[in-house]
């Protein structure tokens, strides 16, 4: 066993648009668990909304919560039945400890589990301080060919992994539309690349993002027509697929149809003209949160006989294949590393990622943060 520091400083929300740092008690450690030294965390859209909105749908922040929940560190101690891990050890933190006994956890779909503990969400604190526990099996060796930094932005490629891989079951060959490219957007285009699609469309509304999603890993890119003056979303999002349809030579079936349609968005617009794009027997996939209720066309989706799913976080063997993707390069991580702080920098990180820019302008894709006394070189 290491000797720990007896600090534990933890960047906190306290309520709407208040943080602040605050020393938390270090985690007490069960047997098949292990402490981590968090080094490298990565801003998520989830942690500036609960800054800012003090709630995601139901869940409330009722007391201060630790944010963060991207990240990898150093193992500091192992609990005393865990034998594949070891003090030393670089290791990407999946953060949502489940009961292992419910029936969507023996069903291999644990990340529906009703009790999940995930990281930053209410009542759970984050990553964000010293130190996190967690089960020895969610911690992760990282290659050596894999910086720190990169072993935080497997949360964000393990959601692309589970959207694609596992909920939209791609192959090669595929035609596949994302809409948005932010960073699991942009993640999403990664797999859909590494996985052999053989046109990989980015759609988003801000041209800057197109440009980088070109230069990326899509190989078309989209920018949406303009609605016209008090028309209806579902009106606008008819005519935009036609639009779609005929400057990418897009069809309804066939060679030229789009197999998977995954928005990561979680725009109405986006989703009703991902319904309207997707080929007949093609596969929808939503795994951008927004509103909690949008207009859909049913008839259609029925009568195309969409495979509709909905993607949430990531389970069974997700981890695993984002880290074996970056390691054998099929996945680039460090284009999408744009802004780096020190951990007393937090609040700053944060209002960068809330803005999507720097005070240089420049535009923010991911936003990472070291943890307290570590070096932003440090890896």
């Amino acid at each position: 066993m290491s000797t720990l520091l007896q600090d534990n400083e933890s960047f906190v929300l306290r309520a709407i648009k208040e943080t602040a740092f605050e020393q938390r008690a270090i985690p007490e450690l069960k047997p098949h668990e292990v402490l981590v030294t968090v080094k490298k965390t990565g801003i998520c859209g989830s942690d500036v909304h609960y800054l800012l909105h003090g709630r995601i749908g139901d869940f409330i922040v009722k007391k201060p919560m630790v944010l963060g929940h991207e990240s990898a560190g150093v193992i500091a101690q192992v609990g005393s039945a865990v034998k594949h891990l070891k003090v030393g050890q670089r290791v990407a933190m999946e953060p949502g400890a489940t009961c292992r006994v419910c029936d969507a956890c023996k069903a291999g779909q644990y990340e529906l589990c009703p009790d999940i503990e995930f990281a930053a969400t209410p009542p759970y604190d984050g990553t964000l301080g010293r130190y996190y526990c967690l089960p020895a099996d969610l911690a992760y060796p990282l290659p050596e060919n894999l910086s720190l930094e990169d072993g935080a932005m497997m949360e964000p490629l393990s959601v692309a992994v589970h959207s694609l891989v596992s909920i939209g079951k791609i192959r090669t060959n595929q035609t596949v539309v994302i809409f948005g490219a932010g960073p699991v957007g942009l993640l999403c285009l990664a797999v859909a690349k590494a996985f052999g699609a053989k046109r990989i469309i980015a759609v988003d509304i801000i041209q800057s993002r197109l440009d980088f999603a070109k230069n990326y890993a899509a190989t078309d890119v989209y920018l949406p027509i303009k609605p016209n003056a008090g028309e209806a979303n579902i009106d606008y999002s008819r005519r935009n697929a036609e639009e779609m349809k005929r400057v990418l030579g897009l069809a309804d079936r066939g060679a030229a149809g789009v197999d998977i349609v995954l928005d990561a968005s979680g725009a109405e617009v986006s989703i009703q003209t991902g319904i309207f794009l997707v080929k007949e027997g093609g596969t929808f996939v939503q795994v951008g949160m927004g509103k909690a209720e949008v207009l859909i066309p049913i008839t259609l989706l029925l009568a195309k006989q969409v495979n509709f799913r909905g993607s949430f976080r990531y389970g069974a063997g997700d981890y695993p294949l984002a880290i074996e993707l970056a390691a054998q390069g099929k996945v680039d991580l460090k284009p999408l590393v744009t802004h780096r702080f020190k951990f007393d920098e937090a609040v700053t990180a944060f209002e960068v990622t809330r803005s999507g820019k720097s005070e240089d302008g420049k535009g923010v894709i991911k936003a990472i943060i070291s943890g307290p006394d570590v070096g932003l070189d440090e890896n």
